[in-house]
């Protein structure tokens, strides 16, 4: 009889070609591609006069460079110059290389993490990488998805192989149900706090309980995205009913027989009773409070009723040194409501919150009422076709009479490589997976929440809970 194995064990073991030296060769089913991490591997390729092993199993998008407006225009509309550039590569040697490429303004383009799993070419079971760290979102269909360096995206295109170390299991159960107005961003948030921005690592975390099983694949995909920022190598849901009937239909996804094969296949996937796991954490999904980040990585969070912490308190020196460089880039006062903090900018947007059920959440809670004047709001649909159907729902017409830019789709602000940044001392809602000092902007602040929290941050002019809102509604 073989040992009980978890669902990480089972892809990885059907994935390895070969070992040596403690590392494994593992075939990789799906190669996601972008604008900013791939030139420099095709220019490799060239170099060493290679083909790219199996172009069926890639895809590439444009999306870290993109403008949000004019995408019409292509890359000649593009101003910046080196932006331009990395665009035109993309589409010259996806061409040259015969690799499917949805170029900007192509409605089937977007985020790489949210059109992977709208054209149903993530799926469960595969291995999947990009030259993007969020690529660990796509686990939330039981595949194991991390992100790859340059020099490794060469090799997965030359070989359709990746040399990996095993990682450790660690297992994430959520009892319970989360409360009204709590999202799986808070939830990400929470453990994030809980865990440390390196809780997690040399792990891969796979997520499971009640509340998980009650999410969403939109709400898993969210989950998934933010396992990196726990240090995990990827983030994994074993896949269920929820996955399959995102699934089906979808244009990359086997139909009739090959489909029912499929299922039987992807059903088998989830770990066995009985396997063991190197780490296990437990928590209440009732424990979730609505999460906001106060400094300059995604642990440093409160709940929305909580208060900026005082650095002096931190007896770990390397907590309080980096509390203290926080407090002061975010221009914060130790002992301060987060709620209130006055806001510039709002963002919602990200490969963490830009899918057709995080704009529902925004525009059902700013219908009829109108974004602070004070403050810039600004909506970025993760896809060309989460456009489309926003806009079919007339969700565009509200969150425009609520006063929001609503812009094309794109990474946008979330990684500040195109036109959408903060300026200088701009403080800034954001739907993002990441604060860092001048990640969305020189000089900007950024504070991570849910799209429920920035949908009624905008309308409150400052940090604000659903429930904190003035009433302007009418």
């Amino acid at each position: 009889m073989t040992r009980p194995r978890t669902l990480y064990d089972k892809i990885w073991d059907a994935h390895a070609v070969a070992e040596d030296d403690g590392e494994t060769l593992l075939y990789i089913d799906l190669h996601l591609l972008h604008e900013v991490t791939s030139p420099q591997a095709f220019a490799g390729l060239a170099a060493a006069g290679r083909a790219v092993r199996r172009p069926e199993r890639v895809l590439a998008l444009s999306d870290h460079v993109v403008p949000t407006a004019d995408q019409m225009h292509g890359p000649a509309g593009v101003d910046d110059a080196d932006a331009r550039a990395q665009l035109e590569a993309l589409a010259a040697n996806t061409r040259r290389f015969g690799i499917e490429n949805f170029p900007m303004g192509d409605p089937r383009g977007g985020i790489v993490h949210v059109v992977g799993p709208e054209q149903g070419r993530s799926q469960p079971g595969m291995t999947i990488v990009c030259g993007d760290s969020h690529t660990s979102t796509h686990g939330a269909f039981g595949a194991l998805a991390f992100g790859i360096g340059t020099s490794e995206v060469e090799h997965v295109l030359a070989t359709q192989t990746i040399r990996q170390r095993r990682s450790r299991n660690m297992r994430v159960t959520v009892a319970g149900k989360l409360a009204p107005h709590v999202h799986a961003k808070d939830l990400a948030l929470h453990l994030i706090g809980a865990i440390g921005v390196d809780g997690a690592a040399g792990h891969v975390i796979e997520y499971a309980g009640e509340a998980i099983r009650a999410l969403s694949m939109e709400a898993r995909m969210t989950l998934c995205n933010l396992s990196i920022e726990m240090g995990a190598r990827a983030g994994l849901i074993a896949p269920d009913a929820t996955t399959f009937a995102y699934l089906a239909r979808r244009p990359a996804v086997p139909s009739g027989a090959a489909w029912e094969a499929a299922v039987a296949r992807w059903n088998r996937l989830a770990s066995d009773a009985g396997a063991a796991f190197d780490r296990e954490a437990a928590l209440n999904a009732s424990d979730v409070r609505p999460m906001v980040s106060w400094g300059t990585d995604p642990s440093q969070v409160v709940a929305i009723d909580g208060r900026v912490p005082d650095p002096a308190m931190l007896e770990n020196p390397k907590h309080r040194a980096a509390a203290e460089r926080a407090v002061a880039y975010m221009g914060l006062s130790p002992g301060a409501p987060v709620a209130g903090q006055r806001l510039d900018r709002v963002f919602i947007g990200s490969c963490t919150n830009s899918r057709i059920e995080d704009l529902r959440v925004a525009a059902d809670i700013v219908r009829g009422r109108r974004v602070a004047p004070h403050v810039r709001a600004m909506v970025v649909p993760g896809s060309g076709l989460v456009k489309r159907q926003a806009e079919a729902e007339g969700i565009d017409a509200v969150l425009r009479d609520a006063g929001f830019d609503w812009r094309e789709p794109g990474c946008s602000m979330c990684v500040g490589m195109n036109a959408d940044r903060l300026q200088v001392g701009e403080r800034c809602a954001a739907t993002s997976n990441r604060n860092f000092e001048n990640r969305q902007g020189r000089g900007g602040r950024t504070h991570l929440m849910s799209p429920a929290l920035a949908a009624a941050s905008a309308i409150a002019g400052c940090i604000a809970a659903p429930d904190m809102m003035p009433d302007l509604g009418g």
